[in-house]
């Protein structure tokens, strides 16, 4: 309730009860359009068709949906779901007119059937014969691009030049090219791959050997010529349009790298849209693709984000006048909207949520110098009408990644926190995206621990905040769980708790028992084992275990495939020889993360009572 504090497993679970709905597809048609949705409203991403403004049940399967496609042309779509958090995705086709939703497996056509491997959908054919994919069951390591036929259901390898391929923005209109993203040999390095479906031979787009860019993204607007995200020869991502026939490039004017930008174009390739990353909340352009005029910035309901992670990303109606998108901000959990340049944007999805966005906390924005000089950017909420002696308590909440940005999204543990009568701080430390490549690469290999160092440098703002650092907390997961106990353990004087949420407690273990797909990938930007050995471990909170003092509380999944849960187990039997509290909880049927509401619910808010009782939150 506004004025008063309310209990902290109160607030936590009805903002976690807070459900989402994403957008995963839209199929065009002369009668309008369909749109697919994954929606939590069971607890678990599952998907939904929307018709007649309702939502529609399609599947109640035991695992969540990760993406899902239409096959145009038929009542079908294409799903990619894994086993318990293992991510080894399976890819299956489903009628979306079965009179009930899909429960199991059995439901659905089993396209791909090796549990042993992964498959991630890359995109299906504008005419719905072929879907593409990216899986590493050639030889468990390298992610190639394969394709299905859907009459003859056979499948075949399309492009087997080795790497991480990644799905891109999928098939060109005429179906003649699907594209992939192939991280390059050092980080922060993406190369675009557009594959013939035909003859499997592949093209690079505006190819950069002698520079890390990010080429991304290609919006087709002719057989030969589309728009693509790239910083190639800049900081920043523009919009670029390539001539593939002769090799002409030409950057939007005003797109020109300001800030990180994605192109997206109109079916018949006359309508450009354009997505800026604009200090981690999202705007919409649009453009004439044929002039290049700017036609006006599409308006969203507030300040948020339009591709959260997972969700596709917004697509033009057939006229190139609307946008189907999804839109999470500080205070909303994700819905699908749809927006135009003239006129307010139209809210398709309403999510149940229990806390109204007006009893949250908005968003402040500011920066904090680093030891050297860098500008840190940083989020901030504060308690929303609550009378809190100062100075609050506070919980630093970093992000994962490391190559990734902490957004203008929603956030419940953030809003928990906040409600609770928490100072809640998000920094993007180097290393983050979002803020230019220079930004982003301060941080790799052996300049690791520069970034642990951004914290110490959050931790001295802390005060002049109106936040108490001697009751200063860390929390993170993936990455940010590293962060959280490298905090810990190299700067143990400035941090009185931690919470690590599938976290990396040891660089060189981590590397050595990470999935073999993703062991040469992650090194690129962690270090080598053979080459930077003695730097990871200097940089792992493991080896420096003896430091840690604070109390922790860590949440791992045994089915973890990125980061294996010897981690969060090593570290806590190392702690706790010691007498250190630390609480340990490993969820069966979780992986990188938690999936389902019924974990979410277990672990945030015991999490959120361990920093109560170790922060000494006073009530109002």
């Amino acid at each position: 309730m506004p004025g008063r504090m309310v209990a902290m497993s109160t607030v936590m679970r009805a903002l976690l009860e807070a459900r989402a709905t994403c957008l995963a597809d839209v199929e065009l048609v002369a009668s309008g359009e369909r749109v697919l949705v994954r929606s939590d409203l069971t607890g678990t991403m599952q998907l939904y068709e929307l018709v007649a403004g309702e939502l529609v049940e399609k599947s109640a399967l035991p695992d969540p949906v990760a993406a899902a496609l239409y096959v145009p042309g038929s009542r079908r779509a294409v799903l990619e779901v894994d086993a318990t958090g293992d991510e080894r995705h399976q890819l299956y086709l489903l009628d979306l007119d079965r009179p009930a939703p899909a429960r199991t497996r059995s439901d659905m056509e089993a396209l791909t059937a090796a549990p042993e491997f992964g498959h991630h959908l890359a995109g299906v054919s504008p005419a719905g014969t072929v879907v593409a994919y990216v899986s590493n069951r050639r030889n468990g390591v390298d992610f190639d691009v394969w394709v299905c036929d859907l009459e003859s259901r056979s499948h075949r390898a399309l492009y087997t030049g080795g790497g991480w391929c990644m799905p891109s923005s999928g098939f060109s209109p005429d179906g003649r090219y699907v594209a992939v993203e192939r991280p390059g040999d050092r980080p922060l390095d993406t190369d675009l791959l557009l594959v013939d479906t035909q003859s499997g031979e592949s093209q690079v787009v505006l190819a950069h050997p002698d520079e890390a860019a990010q080429v991304r993204c290609p919006a087709w607007t002719g057989p030969d010529t589309c728009f693509v995200s790239s910083n190639v020869g800049r900081d920043r991502a523009a919009v670029v349009l390539c001539d593939l026939a002769s090799g002409d490039t030409s950057t939007v004017p005003g797109v020109d790298g300001q800030w990180d930008a994605l192109p997206i174009t109109s079916t018949d390739g006359d309508v450009l849209l354009v997505v800026e990353n604009r200090n981690g909340a999202s705007a919409l352009r649009l453009f004439d693709a044929r002039s290049l005029r700017e036609v006006g910035e599409v308006p969203l309901a507030e300040p948020g984000v339009v591709d959260p992670y997972a969700a596709a990303p917004p697509k033009l109606d057939l006229a190139g006048t609307r946008v189907f998108h999804s839109l999470t901000t500080p205070r909303r959990a994700a819905d699908v909207w749809v927006g135009r340049v003239e006129g307010a944007p139209r809210q398709l999805t309403r999510s149940p949520a229990l806390v109204t966005p007006l009893d949250l906390s908005p968003i402040e924005t500011t920066e904090v110098a680093a030891f050297d000089g860098e500008s840190i950017p940083l989020f901030v909420l504060r308690p929303p009408s609550l009378t809190q002696p100062a100075p609050l308590p506070v919980v630093v909440i970093v992000h994962g990644g490391p190559e990734a940005q902490a957004t203008q999204i929603f956030n419940p543990v953030a809003q928990a926190l906040a409600r609770s009568g928490y100072g809640v701080v998000i920094p993007n430390v180097r290393g983050s995206t979002g803020y230019g490549k220079r930004y982003a690469s301060l941080d790799d290999r052996t300049r690791r621990l520069d970034s642990v160092r951004d914290l110490a440098s959050v931790h001295d703002w802390l005060a002049t905040a109106g936040f108490d650092p001697r009751r200063a907390a860390l929390w993170g997961g993936s990455y940010g769980g590293y962060m959280v106990l490298a905090g810990l353990a190299f700067q143990p004087e400035l941090w009185a708790a931690g919470v690590d949420i599938v976290g990396i407690s040891d660089l060189v273990t981590f590397l050595e028992h990470t999935a073999d797909y993703r062991r040469a990938h992650r090194e690129r930007e962690y270090g080598s084992l053979t080459v930077d050995r003695p730097f990871l471990e200097r940089a792992s909170p493991l080896r420096s275990a003896d430091r840690i003092g604070a109390p922790l509380f860590v949440v791992h999944g045994r089915n973890d495939p990125r980061v294996p849960v010897g981690e969060a187990e090593q570290l806590v039997a190392r702690l706790s020889e010691r007498g250190v509290r630390c609480e340990l909880t490993v969820y069966e049927d979780e992986g990188h993360g938690l999936a389902r509401l019924a974990n979410r619910l277990d672990a945030y808010t015991r999490a959120l009572a361990f920093l109560d009782s170790v922060l000494g939150r006073r009530p109002a």
